[in-house]
């Protein structure tokens, strides 16, 4: 999971000043950018107009793409620090490998979490042969301070639990959902659900006020608290709710993100999540000369090379624009 960009800007997320305390319909438009060999993402996260949704603080949307001719997924290996990357299939598979020797191919509603803490490199690509689709979202969760300098650690959880209602099938990915408690390893207050819509389904989803959130469509079309969404975008809602409303106009796929407005200011740039513009020139030096954060071994090719930092030290940009 990268951000490939060769000129990615810093930007400087968290805070709780521009999070509202009432509920919001702020919808956010993607950019495209390409992930690896055939696979181009839909960017929700880190939009022009907000950073993060609790601590997620990078959010991509790819596929359905047809990759039956062609090599699908292709991300060479690359480092990460300061924070979580989440792996979701709706469709085909992706295999993972990173530095710790971890291994293992992902399929659909299984969960590879990946926690870079102060370092790991990995990489990810469709498997030989693969299926015909792939779907998916590529995430990320910053680490606070406390646990940004953690033990890397990989986890792969094939069963997750499922909160249901007529029409309504919700897989808890991360954090807690109406009572039911993924078994993914978290470090700040969030949820992230995977909700499965019937159409013509109409209800009411209990969420925690004291949470923002934002919802993905996945697939198909809904009606999230009044707003039409279609694939590939994505609503912001602020904090405040007790429930929300979701009406399938077809059936749909969505991704419920929320968490604690996260409290501390970070700076992002390329694939990793500092606290200041030394923090992140170390770990590309790092990076560059082979150390830290370790090799992967079982990719045929090359790893990614950093890009050049900005010739000026990266500077806050704020939570919102």
């Amino acid at each position: 999971m990268s951000d490939l960009d060769l000129h990615p800007s810093p930007h400087l997320c968290g805070g709780r000043d521009d999070v509202s305390a009432q509920p919001v319909r702020e919808l956010l438009a993607p950019r495209e950018a390409n992930l690896g060999g055939s696979t181009v993402v839909r960017r929700l996260l880190p939009n022009l107009g907000r950073r993060m949704v609790g601590a997620w603080a990078f959010v991509d949307h790819y596929g359905p793409d047809d990759i039956a001719d062609g090599s699908g997924m292709q991300v060479p290996p690359h480092p990460h620090m300061g924070l979580q990357t989440v792996s979701w299939l709706h469709d085909g598979e992706v295999q993972h490998r990173d530095s710790l020797g971890s291994l293992q191919t992902l399929r659909p509603r299984e969960l590879g979490l990946m926690t870079s803490g102060r370092a790991i490199a990995h990489s990810e690509q469709s498997p030989v042969p693969h299926a015909r689709l792939l779907h998916g979202a590529q995430l990320w969760v910053a680490l606070p301070d406390a646990h940004r300098h953690t033990s890397p650690a990989f986890e792969h959880h094939a069963t997750l639990p499922l909160v249901t209602a007529p029409g309504l099938t919700a897989t808890v990915i991360l954090g807690e959902l109406d009572g039911a408690a993924s078994p993914g390893t978290t470090y700040s207050p969030l949820v992230g659900a995977d909700l499965a819509l019937a159409s013509g389904s109409d209800v009411r989803l209990p969420v925690n006020p004291d949470f923002e959130y934002a919802v993905l469509t996945m697939s198909g079309a809904t009606d999230v608290d009044g707003v039409r969404l279609d694939p590939g975008s994505m609503l912001y809602l602020g904090c405040g709710r007790t429930e929300l409303p979701l009406r399938a106009l077809s059936d749909s796929g969505l991704l419920l993100l929320g968490g604690e407005p996260f409290d501390e200011k970070i700076v992002m740039w390329w694939n990793f999540i500092g606290r200041s513009h030394d923090d992140i020139a170390q770990a590309r030096a790092d990076w560059m000369t082979g150390s830290r954060f370790g090799a992967v071994t079982g990719y045929d090719g090359a790893p990614l090379p950093a890009p050049e930092l900005p010739p000026v030290a990266l500077k806050p940009r704020g939570r919102v624009r």
